[in-house]
């Protein structure tokens, strides 16, 4: 462990902000030290109504679903993000229901990276089904799912049930990302236990291929009253010291403003998460804003798949 819990606990508690950084940077250093900042170009897909419904009610949902992903695929994406799918009024069929729509993709487009269900979706999918965790992610990563969502973790309550989601994916084979939102009303030691858990996961699994610690959004959308610049850094900073067996930090270029990730990438950061396709970008970011804002930060701009894995040097 990079520092210990009572360590982080003193650093948050700490005015040395750059000192802190300058600690981070330096374990950045040694764990990437040809100074390449990566990104993936990765799709949010929201599964359609209807898709629970038999006859041609579904089958036109399907239709639509894999034009939408066949749409994010020209549009450069290696993977993609399936945001919905539950709801059927039979929580017995769900399992079957999603297991089909799983495996129809993977038969229509066998290469791409494939990011299912959140820990909370397969925890109530599990309940559902009557089977355990990790029969459930079995089933589903055997019809081709290739890793969990890497939704937030909960600070505050249901953390062993969180931790075991990812221990039951881990044990499969799969690779994930642990996500911390942080800033909504838990205390510092809820929050360096969260990220202490991560750790040890991850040492006796080796499953996560990158943490991310995200603040909540302001509260009525005040930015006033959001997390601090300066808290964010901290988090952001302590996190990587903290997770020195997690080979990479990851802060959301397209989620915190390119501005703050030029500042993360001193604060310990690797890795600017991932960028939507230009058409369906939801802000007006482009993958060539990204990478020139990695590059004026003196750092080389890597595309890299969704999984950690390749790394495209365009």
């Amino acid at each position: 462990m990079g520092i210990s819990r009572q360590q982080a606990l003193d650093c948050l508690r700490s005015n040395d902000l750059i000192g802190i950084g300058m600690e981070a940077d330096a374990v950045r250093r040694r764990l990437h030290p040809d100074g390449v900042v990566s990104y993936a170009v990765e799709g949010t897909v929201l599964m359609p109504d209807g898709m629970c419904a038999d006859g041609k009610e579904g089958e036109a949902s399907l239709d639509t679903l894999y034009g939408k992903i066949a749409e994010m695929i020209d549009l450069g994406s290696t993977g993609v993000r399936l945001v919905g799918g539950l709801g059927c009024k039979s929580k017995s069929r769900e399992m079957d229901w999603f297991v089909g729509i799983i495996r129809g993709i993977r038969e229509h487009f066998p290469s791409l990276w494939l990011e299912g269900l959140s820990p909370v979706e397969l925890t109530a999918l599990a309940a559902g089904s009557g089977l355990d965790l990790r029969q459930t992610v079995a089933r589903l990563r055997d019809a081709g799912m290739d890793s969990i969502a890497s939704s937030g973790g909960p600070l505050t309550n249901n953390l062993s049930e969180w931790i075991a989601v990812h221990r039951a994916a881990h044990g499969l084979g799969m690779r994930t990302t642990s996500t911390m939102h942080f800033g909504a009303g838990e205390t510092l030691e809820q929050r360096v236990e969260f990220i202490q858990a991560v750790h040890q996961l991850q040492e006796e699994t080796g499953g996560f291929a990158a943490f991310v610690p995200m603040a909540t959004e302001a509260p009525g959308g005040r930015d006033l009253d959001a997390v601090t610049a300066v808290e964010q850094l901290k988090t952001l900073a302590i996190a990587r010291v903290f997770l020195d067996n997690i080979e990479n930090i990851q802060w959301s270029g397209a989620e915190q403003g390119l501005k703050a990730l030029q500042t993360g990438l001193r604060f310990g950061v690797n890795d600017a998460g991932s960028i939507t396709p230009e058409a369906n970008a939801t802000t007006h970011t482009t993958e060539e804003d990204l990478r020139r804002i990695i590059r004026d930060a003196g750092f080389h701009p890597v595309q890299r798949d969704t999984s950690y894995r390749t790394m495209f040097f365009n």
